[in-house]
Parts: C-alpha cells; sequence; structure tokens
C-alpha cells in the first residue's frame, strides 16, 4: 500500500473507495496493520511538529487554523466509520451461508434437531436443507417432502418452512407439512400454537391456521378444514395408517 495514500486516508482527503481499499487491505494481514498503525504514528507526529513549529502566540489568524485541524480530525473520524460500516454491510451481504442437507430414503425416517433447539421428524423421501447457524433476524429452513415440526417458540426471530410452492411461517409451535415436489398436493396441519401459510407465487394468497386445522389446495386456491382424525400424523412413530383400505391375500 502506497504511504503517500495512507496519509491521504490519515488526513480525510480519499474517496470513499479508496478507503474501503485501505481497510480491506489492513484487515487481510498482521502485517498490513502493523505498517497501518505505522503510518499512522509517523503521521500523528508530522502533525504535531507542524503546529509545533508555528508561533506559539494565540493571534487571530491561528484561530481558523485550529478550526481547520479540528475539522480535518472530524471529518478523519466520519469517513472511517463511513468506511467501517459500508464494509460491515457490504462483508455481510456476500457472506456465503454453510447449509446442513439431510435426505432420508425411501422406507426410513429420521429425527432431527436443529441448530436453535426445534426438533424435526422427516418422513420417507423428504430432504431438509438449514443453515448450520440461524440469523438473528428469522429461522428458514427448506423442505421438500413430508415433516413434523416441533418448533422452540423464539417470539423475535419467526420460523419459516419453504416448500417449492408455499411459505409456513411459525413462533412456536407443533405441524406437519406434506410438499413432496413430484405431487400437486400440498397440506399444512397445525397441531398446536399458529401458522401463516402463504403462496409464492400469489402473495395474497395467505391463511392463518388454527390449532387441529389443516390447510390444503383446492382448486389451486388455499382452502381450510377441521381435523378430528390424527392418526395419519403418527408417521413419525413409526406407524403406517390405512383408513377404509382393505387387506388382500
Amino acid at each position: 500500500m502506497e504511504k503517500e495514500k495512507l496519509h491521504r486516508f490519515f488526513a480525510g482527503t480519499t474517496s470513499i473507495q479508496e478507503g474501503m481499499d485501505i481497510r480491506a487491505w489492513m484487515e487481510a494481514s498482521e502485517e498490513n496493520k502493523r505498517i497501518f498503525y505505522k503510518e499512522r504514528k509517523l503521521f500523528d507526529a508530522l502533525m504535531v511538529h507542524d503546529d509545533q513549529t508555528t508561533n506559539n502566540c494565540i493571534s487571530t489568524k491561528r484561530i481558523p487554523k485550529i478550526i481547520r485541524q479540528w475539522l480535518k480530525i472530524a471529518s478523519v473520524i466520519i469517513l472511517t466509520l463511513t468506511i467501517n460500516y459500508l464494509y460491515q454491510k457490504y462483508k455481510s451481504e456476500n457472506e456465503v451461508i454453510a447449509m446442513n442437507t439431510v435426505s432420508v430414503p425411501a422406507g426410513q425416517r429420521t429425527n432431527i434437531t436443529l441448530p436453535d433447539g426445534t426438533n424435526v421428524w422427516l418422513n420417507a423421501r423428504t430432504t431438509l436443507q438449514y443453515p448450520v447457524t440461524f440469523s438473528q433476524k428469522q429461522r428458514t429452513v427448506f423442505l421438500k417432502g413430508e415433516a413434523y415440526f416441533d418448533v422452540t417458540k423464539k417470539k423475535k426471530t419467526p420460523f419459516i418452512v419453504r416448500t417449492d410452492k408455499y411459505d409456513i411461517e411459525v413462533l412456536g409451535t407443533q405441524f406437519d407439512v406434506d410438499a413432496y415436489p413430484d405431487q400437486t398436493a400440498f397440506e399444512t396441519t397445525l397441531m398446536k400454537g399458529s401458522v401463516k401459510v402463504t403462496s409464492q407465487h400469489f402473495p395474497e394468497q395467505t391463511i392463518t391456521l388454527k390449532p387441529h386445522h389443516k390447510a390444503y389446495v383446492k382448486d389451486g386456491q388455499l382452502a381450510v378444514t377441521k381435523v378430528n382424525d390424527f392418526t395419519p400424523y403418527r408417521w413419525k412413530e413409526g406407524l403406517i395408517c390405512f383408513k377404509d383400505e382393505p387387506f388382500q391375500t
């Protein structure tokens, strides 16, 4: 890094882009940090020496110079804060989120615990993708297939399940989602708490479920019906349920 550019940065005369470049260069290695602070000390020493060579008597001509020095220091502080904000914003927007992916083959089921403590049962032929660490704003997972969620309650951090067509948003609840990508059917059944179901393609299609109710698709629209029999949702216990299906030998 050129010393002249560093000194212009300390003096507050660099552009915002130059300041961001200097900030990124400084953060790249410990050696760069050492050079940065070394040049900063040298720059400060030169500033002090320049002040000492002037007349010690305060005159009407010196007062504007003092003001200029304070304005220069203030501009350096403001520029540094601006660069730091833009650098952190750029870093967060371009940060790659590490994801975990769990896939369950046909004929099997599995139970996992998410980073926030949420318990999830995955049915056969189901894939769940979730971040290694949830953000502070929301907890988003991606589901293909069927899963039963027992969500850890966090009022300020909503839990969102994204399927290929619909989003389910909750705060803390127990519910089942049936959304296999190779099937046209979609169902969300609420056992406890509250969930909001929203169409990804038609955001105006949104409903809020009450416990013991199910959201499903009818004629391309979201519909709601009451659930009286929860036996079909005991698949997570390893039970296969049949209704009005005769056994043949």
